[in-house]
């Protein structure tokens, strides 16, 4: 076994987060007092709206702004956020769904073998930072990427990008360093 043989990696997207805006004004008070699954945070001045399928749970700004969290996929959490607007649409908002972006993605890939930290840590020492006292795994960061990688010994590595094409080109690009660092 070598680090150059494709090995297939299963990476598990656990959560989607995405923002849209939707030009207008709205009232919280309405939404909270007439939608369904909602909750209101008035201290906060902000709504909170679950659905059911897609699982998303939605926190809504009176400034029209909505971030929707909780989707397994980009496709997923696009088809939230419109039925998320639909809903308010249907309580009476001129909703216009715009500017929908996804912001964050946090998926968890295990690797076929345990890793070796210190040994890790040592070898990338400028990208990889290692405090066993504070958390026990190893932060990994790939700039380029804008993703973050927590690896951890048992070789279950977190991984954070922006999008889940980020996410995958960050676990090929791991997956060589870490494979010299196995148990």
């Amino acid at each position: 076994m070598d680090a150059d043989s494709d090995v297939a990696l299963d990476i598990l997207i656990t959560n989607v987060v995405c923002v849209f805006r939707t030009r207008c004004h709205l009232n919280l008070r309405k939404i909270a007092l007439e939608g369904a699954n909602v909750i209101y945070k008035r201290d906060v001045g902000k709504v909170l709206m679950k659905l059911r399928k897609p699982r998303i749970t939605a926190t809504i700004w009176s400034s029209g702004k909505v971030i929707c969290t909780g989707a397994t996929s980009e496709e997923e959490a696009k088809f939230g956020a419109r039925r998320l607007a639909r809903s308010l649409q249907k309580l009476g908002f001129q909703v216009i769904f715009t500017d929908f972006k996804v912001v964050n993605v946090l998926a968890v890939c295990n690797m076929p073998f345990e890793i070796r930290l210190p040994e890790f840590t040592k070898k990338n020492r400028p990208h990889a930072s290692y405090e066993p006292e504070l958390h026990p795994a190893v932060c990994y960061r790939i700039k380029p990427l804008r993703a973050t990688l927590q690896i951890f010994s048992t070789g279950s590595i977190t991984v954070t990008g922006p999008n889940v094409k980020a996410v995958a080109s960050a676990v090929e690009q791991i997956y060589p360093f870490v494979f010299e660092s196995r148990k």
